[in-house]
């Protein structure tokens, strides 16, 4: 290799001129290592959240109108049918996030409550159904908000703030039949028999009766002394249950292509009370035992 013209010494530095203009821009607008959408306050940041990045990106890449918000919140509904309790309470958060609707809003957040509470994450369940009451706490989800925020509460160890979210929830709507079946059941842990044989009543004319309610009800009467009613309303309780087994294993046989047995099935899901589609924002209710 030969050497440049020069000195002859090889060494070409000073035949290699640099940039002398006023260098790039800082940031420079081309590649910036701290893009402006990324600019977030740390102190407002769990460290441990690996969702911020995924979170802020949304926000800025991603217009409200061009997000369903409806049909996020029935994909959120779809993975708590099948279980899938943590993706859930991803899907709400987001259906919370992009819902131009109030209402909404609100049903996502209930929602996103009890996808907790099957988690047993009852701090952000309690958390999510407080979200809830702030947007209304008169609308048509507030009475579930408040028997869910109830139970979480209960399971945390607020008992005494149970009681008086589950007696709200019943305010808030005295047909709420899931409410009164709540108020029951805290009312009879804290041996207030009378008071919770008459709410547990309510719930049951108001059309809620399965074998769990009917279960609790028993309870409740041997508590009275009433032993012969609360030995009646057990056996009707058991013969629902066992109704509901003998259903669900027909209902099995016949999505593996298997014949059924004879004899009618169950009318009553004895327990799986919370419709499959919208409502399940109810579920945790039927958590009590």
């Amino acid at each position: 290799m030969t050497d440049r013209e020069g000195d002859g010494t090889g060494d070409d530095s000073r035949d290699h001129r640099f940039s002398e203009g006023e260098g790039f821009s800082d940031p420079y607008d081309e590649f910036d290592l701290d893009p402006p959408e990324l600019d977030v306050d740390p102190s407002k940041v769990d460290p441990v959240d690996s969702r911020v990045v995924a979170d802020t990106l949304d926000s800025q890449q991603i217009a409200s109108d061009d997000v369903d918000a409806t049909e996020l919140l029935d994909v959120g509904l779809s993975y708590m049918q099948i279980n899938r309790y943590e993706q859930a309470t991803d899907a709400f958060e987001r259906t919370a996030q992009y819902a131009e609707d109030e209402r909404l809003e609100q049903e996502a957040w209930v929602n996103k409550g009890v996808a907790h509470a099957e988690l047993e994450e009852w701090d952000e369940a309690i958390g999510a159904h407080r979200e809830a009451l702030d947007i209304d706490a008169e609308s048509e989800h507030a009475a579930t908000a408040e028997t869910n925020l109830a139970y979480a509460l209960w399971e945390f160890g607020e008992t005494a703030q149970a009681l008086e979210h589950a007696e709200r929830a019943v305010e808030i709507d005295e047909r709420f039949a899931e409410g009164w079946f709540n108020r029951a059941f805290f009312l009879s842990e804290r041996g207030l028999s009378e008071e919770a044989l008459q709410c547990i009543d309510n719930a049951i004319r108001l059309g809620l009766r399965n074998a769990k309610i009917l279960e609790e009800k028993a309870e409740i009467l041997e508590d009275l002394g009433e032993y012969d009613e609360a030995e009646e309303i057990a056996e009707e309780a058991n013969e629902l249950r066992e109704r509901a087994e003998q259903q669900m294993m027909e209902d099995r046989r016949e999505m593996e292509g298997q014949p059924t047995g004879a004899g009618g099935g169950a009318t009553d899901p004895a327990g799986d009370i919370a419709d499959p589609g919208r409502e399940a924002d109810r579920d945790s209710e039927w958590e009590l035992e």
